[in-house]
């Protein structure tokens, strides 16, 4: 059985979000998602706006996703030795980045697989964010 792995805050969820779970189940046999816990959200100087215990529940009933749980520190390869999965999923934002080579290399050492899924062009939760933001001022 091949397990992935993916991470993401899936704050204001979009169809990104289900993009990148319906492509990284596709890939494997049992998908696991850490949904970022607001604390760690704080860690971007950022604030999810959908609470924590709600974007896990969301996460969870998606189809695609075998389990969801807390994403509660930074360095995947923690979750790697607690979860120990196959292949891990990221957005390519972080692609030939200086620290993504460096936990490439230490992927790679022990067998996984890291694939990258490229955004879903004009949908992130920050451009939403601003245009609730935007459409909130006009009323």
């Amino acid at each position: 059985m091949t397990i992935g792995y993916t991470t993401g805050v899936y704050d204001l969820f979009h169809i990104g979000h289900l993009n990148l779970l319906k492509n990284a189940k596709g890939l494997c046999d049992k998908l696991v998602v850490g949904v970022t816990v607001d604390e760690l959200v704080k860690y971007k100087h950022k604030r999810a706006i959908i609470p924590f215990e709600d974007r896990l529940e969301i996460v969870r009933s998606i189809k695609y996703v075998d389990a969801a749980i807390l994403q509660e520190e930074i360095d995947k390869f923690a979750a790697w030795e607690k979860l120990k999965f196959d292949i891990l999923f990221v957005g390519d934002d972080w692609y030939k980045s200086d620290s993504w080579q460096a936990m490439e290399k230490k992927f790679r050492g022990v067998g996984v697989k890291i694939v990258y899924f490229p955004y879903t062009k004009g949908v992130s939760s920050t451009v939403i964010s601003q245009a609730l933001g935007l459409m909130r001022e006009i009323d």
